[in-house]
């Protein structure tokens, strides 16, 4: 059964044992175990690193299993969608409105005298208890049997074991299975610049989007954002097996002040700019078609551009997340999250860059 088909009351219920376990899994099982424990499923994949960390998502049950040297479970992390309904002591941990679980984990916790800070997504995290709160996209079944993003975010969860519980995104085995430590922190608020302070940039479809032109390199990207320095910079090694024995490649910089990041390609051997996101809550506004792109509802945004391109008989595709663009204009209109909720950002790329979320 697909995670859109199945109802609330359909999703496994488990209970956390804090450092101990969750569900019927148990910190220190082995793969087999957790598998048995799973009742055979077959896992979807995952990947195993060079020093012998890796992760495991199973089947259709929206868990995945991180495991260190020996193939022992050290986390598991809840989808917000299809994951196990997770509940600690009274508190729903899963699927919810990201403020109202907060706030019932900080009751819990005032209750037990445990203390409560926030991780890198602003989000809550607790190591006496060996959880670390995220959140995901929300999605609904239409009445037409589409699936449709919603403008909002629900909750997941990291649990972890006590060897990791102290800065569960620092260990080595979760940093495989998703490394954040480049990744705009959050401060647990996510204030949205208004409409009008936001500067206008123009649009040349495949070619430049307000002062940046695909094709720039590095050096000329921050010199188009008045000098600014980028905030953070991701990118990775040519060969991941062998580690800093290969040339690391610039995939990515963030420009906090400007509100954008400058997406990189190696088309002749050097870094140049092959796409731009513009951020939904920071980034400046542009308008395609009388819509502004930016900093809006979701849903709002969506619904125009697909009524704009049944209009105009254009082309729309799909690209990872869910995110929806027009055929041939390699735009694409994104979400960011705004606390409980989300506002609309938006990706513009040159011709051949292939969306890569």
């Amino acid at each position: 059964m697909s995670w859109w088909d199945r109802k609330p009351e359909e999703r496994a219920q488990w209970v956390l044992d804090p450092l101990v376990g969750v569900g019927p899994l148990r910190f220190g099982m082995d793969s087999d175990e957790v598998k048995a424990a799973l009742g055979g499923v077959d896992n979807g994949g995952g990947q195993v690193s060079a020093d012998g960390e890796f992760w495991v998502p199973y089947g259709d049950l929206g868990v995945t299993g991180i495991y260190k040297q020996g193939m022992l479970l050290v986390a598991v992390a809840i989808n917000a969608l299809d994951g196990p309904l997770v509940r600690l002591g009274d508190v729903e941990l899963i699927g919810r409105v990201p403020s109202e679980v907060r706030s019932d984990i900080h009751e819990l916790a005032c209750r037990e005298g445990v203390s409560v800070r926030l991780n890198w997504s602003g989000d809550p995290e607790i190591a006496a208890w060996g959880v670390s709160m995220g959140t995901a996209q929300e999605w609904q079944m239409s009445p037409e049997r589409e699936l449709q993003r919603q403008d909002a975010v629900i909750t997941s969860a990291l649990l972890v074991g006590p060897e990791l519980a102290e800065d569960p995104y620092a260990a080595v085995p979760v940093i495989h299975w998703q490394d954040v430590r480049e990744q705009e922190k959050s401060n647990g608020t996510w204030p949205v610049t208004d409409d009008h302070d936001r500067p206008l940039w123009e649009w040349t479809p495949l070619k430049s989007v307000g002062p940046l032109r695909f094709g720039m390199s590095p050096l000329e990207v921050s010199a188009a954002l008045d000098g600014e320095a980028p905030a953070g910079r991701q990118g990775q090694f040519a060969h991941w097996w062998h580690g800093k024995s290969w040339p690391w490649t610039l995939a990515e910089e963030r420009f906090e002040r400007a509100g954008v990041s400058a997406h990189y390609w190696y088309q002749e051997g050097v870094p140049v700019l092959g796409a731009v996101d513009l951020h939904g809550r920071t980034g400046p506004q542009v308008v395609y078609a009388g819509i502004r792109l930016v900093g809006m509802t979701p849903s709002s945004v969506n619904a125009a551009l697909f009524q704009h391109i049944e209009t105009h008989e254009l082309g729309l595709i799909f690209g990872l997340d869910g995110d929806i663009g027009l055929y041939n204009f390699n735009m694409y209109s994104r979400v960011t999250r705004a606390g409980d909720s989300l506002v609309s950002a938006a990706r513009f790329c040159a011709a051949d860059w292939e969306d890569q979320g």
